[in-house]
């Protein structure tokens, strides 16, 4: 018998435990040990039912994905329900933590299925590129409904308990200790004359209109964006409307060897292995406890700041909003419970929640009223000077084990850790706009930040929502200093005879949700002028743009121009004839350039840039740069990031365009980093470097 399952009798009931931390995920070993004990259990002949239980925290919360792509060594999932299936007694799957993935599958097959009121269930494949390749996509919608199972499927959320017993998934909730009324159960059902009820044989809930379940699909893929998993899951879905099951199953199970096989799901799976990668930090051990964080402060009641404390007080951290003068804090404030009022209102949820989380948010003026607070974050102007001060005033008035952090994009937190004198304590927390809403977290390691303080970062990111990544101290830190290489051939590919549209159009065709010129518009071309003017340089089309005042959507002309309420963005034949004249003015002699170049040129100089940080060590692994794009700038998750996407296209492709943009730019600056060159020499990838899974 397997070490990791093992099966003994409890009375009428023979109970197969599965004790394979942490998640009891369906390895080989678990797969087997399952198969042989029903059949060791059918042999004996001396039970009545069988319980299906898994020690530690959780049910089976999935397959083994480390598996997937490489040979199948029998029994294979499906072979396991199959036996389930074929059983002569009943078979009851007690849910505790999570039934995820396969882990679900499983518990389908089975004839019965009890749950602990806290326990979630899902079928979440359609986050790794892939569908349920076990039966989920025909047994879920014999026991749920088709249009019910087709929501879950698609959409891969995790689902509470109650509301699987609520459409027929769960047979029973069962209070207090759910081993002993799960046995208490089975012993129930076993009691009873067969046969016991199988999903398989199950058509009852299948009866659909089929109108009405076409409809659901369009709505579930909506915002699939151009991701194949989705679509696949919801044609499986459909062949539980009209197709046998066992044919069924094989299509499903081929559908999903398909997915499998595909660069979609490789990238996904990259980006799964990538996140968690990411959360292990270079020289915080296991062993470094973060430090208690019972309440926050946030330094800046504007955008930024606004949002910051929305991220803390919807994790039930109580946060202290602090600004210059009332004015503000009221203003702040306002715009806090608006954008909590309109998520109620587009979520269903009750109202009276949002009383309750704006309870956690206390505004005061003063830097003085930070000096209760376990964390502190700044999210002022980008003005050094001004972040000086600040630090060195929150040096005298935090308490002994604060932490402060900066929330700034591009400067120099070795700086302002400089201005206090626990520079241990400082380190930066770069949020991204709108920070209630987007995912990112970089986490700014700075020289002298204590590995506690990262550990408390880290941790802090997690709870409220993000998916923190830690990199080093230079200026745009990852994120920004590789968006910024960008931005720079932006301009260049307008001043060479490109136009916005065409620019967005290549890299909205490539799967990111808008283009360059398109997202300058929503973000504000005055921010980046600003910038501009206070490092010194010149960008000719984008400031002569701003320096009309066309500051984008906020004065409905930008790149592009807009119409009132509406954000389309329209072709405008001013702006064109500003970047014709700039190439002009600049001696620039315009031409066609092909949609290959503008790619190329859009994505290239980025991954150089990347590859540059990584022999700076600003960032660890290639994975953790993938994870800032993903999650910061809407890198489409289909090609798993810019270092993984690179790898695809092959490293001495890349190389060898970057050292034709070089001479034909007379751009330095893009000749191919070291790190590139040498992994292209030798045939690698970036994936080869320590760290990365491929």
């Amino acid at each position: 018998m397997s070490a990791v399952v093992t099966h003994a009798q409890h009375g009428a009931v023979a109970v197969i435990s599965i004790n394979s931390p942490p998640v009891n995920a369906l390895s080989h070993a678990v797969r087997s040990g399952i198969a042989d004990a029903l059949t060791a259990i059918k042999a004996e002949g001396k039970a009545k039912a069988v319980l299906l239980w898994c020690g530690g925290r959780t049910f089976v919360a999935g397959a083994d994905i480390t598996e997937f792509g490489k040979p199948s060594k029998p029994p294979i999932l499906p072979d396991v329900i199959a036996v389930i299936e074929a059983m002569p007694i009943p078979v009851v799957a007690a849910i505790h933590g999570t039934a995820l993935g396969g882990g679900l599958e499983l518990a389908l097959g089975c004839h019965y299925r009890v749950a602990s009121l806290d326990a979630k269930w899902g079928l979440p494949e359609v986050k790794l590129g892939l569908l349920p390749g076990a039966g989920g996509t025909q047994r879920l919608p014999r026991a749920i409904g088709p249009i019910a199972a087709l929501k879950v499927i698609v959409s891969g959320a995790h689902q509470p308990a109650k509301l699987g017993h609520d459409l027929g998934l769960i047979a029973a909730i069962i209070p207090g200790d759910l081993k002993a009324g799960a046995i208490a159960f089975a012993e129930t059902v076993g009691a009873k004359a067969g046969p016991h009820p199988r999903l398989r044989d199950d058509t009852a809930k299948l009866e659909v209109d089929r109108a009405k379940f076409d409809t659901a699909v369009t709505e579930a893929l909506s915002k699939s964006r151009g991701l194949e998993a989705p679509a696949a899951c919801a044609a499986a879905v459909a062949m539980s409307l009209d197709t046998p099951l066992d044919d069924a199953l094989k299509l499903e199970r081929a559908s999903f060897m398909k997915l499998v096989a595909g660069d979609q799901s490789k990238a996904q799976r990259h980006l799964f292995f990538a996140e968690r990668e990411a959360a292990k930090v270079p020289g915080v051990g296991p062993d470094v406890r973060p430090r208690p964080i019972k309440n926050a402060a946030v330094l800046g009641a504007g955008t930024m700041g606004g949002g910051i404390a929305m991220c803390f007080a919807s994790a039930g951290i109580p946060v202290t909003l602090i600004e210059q003068t009332e004015e503000n804090l009221k203003r702040g404030l306002s715009i806090i419970q608006k954008n909590y009022e309109a998520s109620a209102k587009r979520t269903g949820a009750d109202p009276a929640g949002v009383a309750k989380v704006m309870a956690l948010i206390t505004p005061k003026v003063g830097l003085e009223h930070a000096k209760d607070a376990d964390i502190v974050v700044e999210a002022v102007f980008e003005e050094m000077a001004l972040k000086k001060t600040i630090f060195a005033t929150l040096d005298a008035v935090c308490k002994p084990g604060a932490i402060i952090a900066s929330n700034t994009s591009y400067l120099d937190i070795d700086a302002m850790a400089a201005a206090t004198k626990r520079p241990g304590d400082v380190l930066g927390m770069h949020f991204f706009s709108p920070a209630n809403v987007m995912k990112l977290l970089e986490i700014v390691r700075a020289k002298y930040t204590a590995p506690d303080v990262l550990a408390t970062a880290m941790s802090v990111g997690r709870k409220i929502g993000k998916v923190p990544v830690v990199v080093g101290v230079c200026h745009g830190f990852v994120g920004n200093r590789m968006l910024a290489q960008r931005s720079k051939q932006s301009e260049l590919l307008l001043l060479e005879g490109a136009l916005p549209h065409e620019v967005d159009a290549v890299v909205t065709g490539f799967g990111f949700p808008m283009g360059p010129f398109a997202m300058g518009d929503l973000a504000g071309l005055d921010i980046g002028m600003r910038s501009r003017k206070e490092r010194g340089v010149r960008a000719e089309i984008a400031d002569t743009i701003a320096e009309a005042g066309r500051y984008g959507q906020k004065t409905q002309k930008g790149y592009y121009r807009y119409e009132e309420g509406r954000r389309a963005p329209i072709r405008d034949p001013e702006v064109e004839a500003i970047i014709v004249a700039a190439s002009k003015k600049l001696g620039v002699t315009r031409r066609p350039i092909s949609n290959d170049e503008i790619l190329g040129r859009m994505l290239y100089p980025m991954i150089n840039e990347g590859a540059r940080i990584l022999d700076e060590g600003v960032a660890a692994r290639p994975g953790d740069i993938d994870i800032v794009w993903i999650n910061g700038y809407g890198f489409p998750i289909a090609k798993g990031g810019p270092m993984h996407w690179a790898d695809s296209v092959g490293l001495p492709k890349i190389r060898d365009d970057l050292a034709r943009f070089a001479k034909a730019a007379n751009d330095p600056t893009l000749e191919p980093a070291q790190l590139l060159v040498r992994l292209a020499a030798e045939g690698k990838g970036f994936a080869s470097l320590a760290g990365a899974k491929a």
